[in-house]
């Protein structure tokens, strides 16, 4: 049997490389077969024999609605005299150890430049913030995520210097191209020109470059290029890493010609990646930050074959407008629009992250003078915005730079009173849908911009990277009158009633209600079918009333607020709202 098991595994491994290079010309020049290409990647990533192999379950839920995920960087938060990494251990111990399970450390590798994406060693970590055994130690009381930045490395790496010098590990990674190239219809997140000019041993090269000079591509038709990411990838595995980031996955691979973006090779890489890491352990779960249109998104997902998880990227842009016009229509049709997704999949939520808030993920969403609107209005609520460049040299805004504090500190009439209500009715929104909820840690702290550090570095993503002073952060968190206070212990008490309602698994049912378009709400059901909560939230800045037949609520059952812990009356004919309040009813 188990050399049934055996060969099954490596033919599914040369399956994926056929797909992945027969499009490769000079692929049979290398010396090497699909055959023992797929050993070589069995053998890196710790299959030696049939003894290794661990059979995943097909369709298999390895997440439950006790999985709360922190956003952070290593250091996000500073103590004098100490390491980051253990600054932050103490302070999830101290302050989040009943909320929060699984913690994802931004690239906490050695980088120069992008706040750690333009990686110098995957294999080290960044002696600023601490060592292996500070990563070893937080993985032993928490779920650790990892980023795979596996579309481009820092110029400043070996391997990059290698390639300058012709020769060494990292001599033929780097994607080249010529000016002369067809490259009008290249997808770009940035301004910045996409060829970077190189002087090499071999003359002067062109390197291709997604997200900015410093940061030059990968050339994955290479395949030592994957042999090598999958070292990495065995690597984190012993370190402690539980869930893996694959980074701006989607640019991975490249045509001249096309787009260069969700290309099938891209995703069949992915693939690869999935099988070779389950039949190591099925538990680990690979999630894909693919920053781009919804439906393009969504096919990440494959067949419950590619990614265990994708991050929800049209969510943040989509709540923001919601909550900055008091009107949910957006919303609700978007909602309407979403598969449920199968076992084994699931929705990896977010409302704020270490970018900003994507605007590619609205469009077909919103029109474009909705989302010109929601720009102009975060300018004036004291953001920033990045911007991209398109097939014909125009500029068009990609993101917006804000904390989503800030950015709720009203709405299009204007700043109001009702910050931390908004603020806490977004987060209530995103706690209680289909999905697995990934906090930034800046919202838990209620974050302000920081002016500050985006005048030190010059990047306007830094307004949303705050590094906090434990000893200032301490005091505020135990001031009754500070907004951190106030958020930090509203947040802690959502997350511990979320956690305990088989309603709110990631995979439960979720229903899109239809109360008008100041009233949001959507209905869970658990997988058993035992419990039902309704999630009712009054996304407006007046006090709505929705009649409680408008929610079907059963007559025979006792219904509960969990939020407010009240029984619900159901002899009253209407269920009343105060601006930006949320009702989760429930009958368990």
């Amino acid at each position: 049997m188990t050399n049934i098991v055996w060969h099954s595994l490596h033919e599914k491994i040369i399956h994926h490389l056929e797909t992945i290079y027969s499009d490769v010309d000079n692929f049979n020049n290398l010396g090497i077969s699909y055959s023992s290409l797929a050993t070589e990647l069995l053998q890196t990533i710790g299959i030696m024999s049939e003894e290794d192999i661990t059979s995943p379950q097909s369709h298999h839920n390895y997440w439950d609605q006790s999985d709360i995920v922190m956003i952070t960087y290593g250091d996000s938060i500073i103590k004098k005299g100490e390491k980051p990494l253990a600054t932050l251990h103490n302070i999830l111990n101290n302050y989040f150890s009943d909320v929060i399970n699984t913690v994802h450390i931004l690239p906490f590798f050695p980088y120069s430049s992008d706040d750690g994406f333009s990686v110098i060693d995957y294999t080290t970590v960044n002696p600023d913030l601490g060592s292996r055994y500070d990563i070893i130690a937080m993985g032993k009381d928490y779920d650790l995520m990892f980023d795979l930045v596996i579309n481009h490395c820092s110029v400043q790496s070996e391997w990059f210097q290698n390639f300058i010098k012709g020769h060494g590990t990292g001599a033929d990674f780097f994607y080249t191209a010529n000016f002369t190239d067809n490259l009008s219809d290249v997808t770009r997140p940035r301004v910045t020109p996409l060829l970077r000019e190189t002087q090499t041993s071999n003359g002067t090269q062109y390197v291709w470059c997604t997200f900015g000079h410093d940061q030059a591509d990968f050339d994955f038709r290479n395949p030592k290029v994957l042999i090598k990411f999958v070292e990495i990838i065995r690597l984190y595995i012993d370190n402690k890493a539980k869930l893996f980031r694959l980074d701006a996955v989607a640019f991975l691979w490249k045509i001249i010609g096309s787009k260069c973006i969700n290309l099938p090779q891209t995703h069949e890489v992915v693939r690869l990646l999935r099988t070779l890491i389950e039949h190591v352990d099925p538990s680990i779960i690979i999630i894909t930050e693919t920053n781009i249109p919804n439906q393009e998104n969504l096919t990440y997902f494959g067949n419950a074959n590619e990614a265990h998880g994708i991050y929800n990227f049209s969510l943040p842009p989509l709540l923001l407008y919601t909550l900055a016009s008091g009107d949910c229509t957006y919303l609700i049709s978007w909602m309407l629009s979403m598969p449920p997704t199968q076992n084994g999949t699931v929705y990896f939520n977010f409302i704020a992250s270490h970018d900003g808030i994507g605007l590619r993920p609205a469009e077909g969403l919103l029109d474009e003078n909705e989302i010109i609107k929601l720009v102009d209005q975060m300018l004036i609520f004291g953001g920033k915005v990045s911007e991209r460049i398109l097939e014909d040299g125009t500029q068009k805004p990609y993101e917006i730079n804000i904390t989503l504090f800030d950015a709720l500190q009203g709405t299009f009439k204007g700043v109001d009173s009702y910050q931390i209500d908004r603020f806490i009715c977004a987060q209530s929104i995103m706690l209680g849908m289909e999905g697995i909820p990934g906090i930034y840690i800046h919202s838990l702290l209620a974050t302000p911009n920081d002016y500050a550090n985006v005048a030190y570095t010059g990047r306007n993503r830094s307004i949303n990277r705050h590094r906090w002073d434990l000893h200032e952060l301490q005091s505020l968190l135990e001031d009754s009158n500070s907004s951190q206070y106030i958020v930090n212990k509203q947040l802690d008490k959502l997350i511990k009633i979320r956690k305990l309602q088989p309603a709110f698994h990631p995979n439960a049912a979720q229903y899109t209600l239809q109360l008008g378009s100041q009233i949001f709400g959507y209905w869970r059901q658990s997988l058993t079918g035992k419990q039902s909560i309704f999630c009712i939230s009054n996304i407006s800045d007046a006090a709505q009333t929705i009649l409680l037949t408008d929610i079907n609520l059963i007559e025979t059952e006792e219904w509960f607020d969990l939020i407010g812990d009240n029984k619900v009356n159901l002899a009253n004919e209407f269920l009343n709202l105060e601006p930006y309040q949320t009702f989760w009813i429930s009958n368990l």
